[in-house]
């Protein structure tokens, strides 16, 4: 059995993982036929963000410890993470991704990628093992691969970031995968479009069956 590293970002969309891209790509783990652990950075968190109002909160929060939330408790501090013991690593979105786990939210194409994300990532990549991220996520993969090919869909500014970091995007639409062949890299746009729930299921099935395919 096919056994995916998840690495969340905290929980929630504005300042964490994006739920339903996290929870719906543990779904299509699952019914791909394959097993998945759940892993977060023991750090904390940028900020907290108030999902109603947008506002920033007078509080602070550790991405582990919101991370778990998603998790039902079952995580593990990426720190922990040993690339042996994976066949894939996958990042769900979220602008956790661009505050936690590298700081392009501020920094935009010279961020600091979080070390044991970048770690992580390198490690996989090293044992050519395949490298998947939804949303926002394959921006925090091109800052780490040099010259990798990904999607985010279509936000121009998002687009220009990644070109600025050496990579190379591809415009997509709703559910559409685009692989790196050569880097071992699957991304997906999912709510970087104006998506439905059911695009964001689609988006997760399609990038978990594309890793799965290239597996056999």
């Amino acid at each position: 059995m096919k056994k995916f590293a998840v690495v969340l970002s905290g929980s929630g969309v504005f300042d964490g993982a994006e739920i339903h891209e996290a929870t719906l790509s543990l779904l299509a783990i699952a019914k791909a036929g394959a097993e998945y652990e759940i892993f977060a950075p023991d750090i904390a968190q940028h900020h907290v963000i108030n999902h109603i109002t947008g506002e920033v909160m007078n509080e602070t929060r550790n991405v582990l410890i919101e991370s778990a939330r998603i998790a039902r408790g079952k995580i593990n501090p990426l720190s922990a993470f040993n690339a042996a013991s994976f066949d894939a690593i996958l990042f769900p979105g979220g602008f956790g991704v661009a505050k936690n786990l590298c700081s392009m939210a501020v920094d935009g194409s010279n961020c600091n990628v979080n070390k044991e994300v970048e770690k992580a990532v390198s490690a996989m990549y090293k044992e050519k093992k395949p490298i998947g991220a939804l949303c926002i996520a394959p921006a925090l993969i091109a800052r780490i691969i040099e010259g990798v090919k990904v999607t985010i869909g279509q936000d121009e500014s998002t687009a220009a970031t990644i070109q600025a970091m050496g990579g190379t995007h591809v415009n997509t639409t709703h559910g559409e995968v685009i692989e790196d062949k050569a880097n071992r890299v699957f991304t997906t746009p999912c709510y970087m479009l104006d998506a439905t729930v059911l695009d964001i299921y689609n988006g997760a099935t399609n990038i978990v069956n594309a890793i799965m395919d290239s597996m056999k």
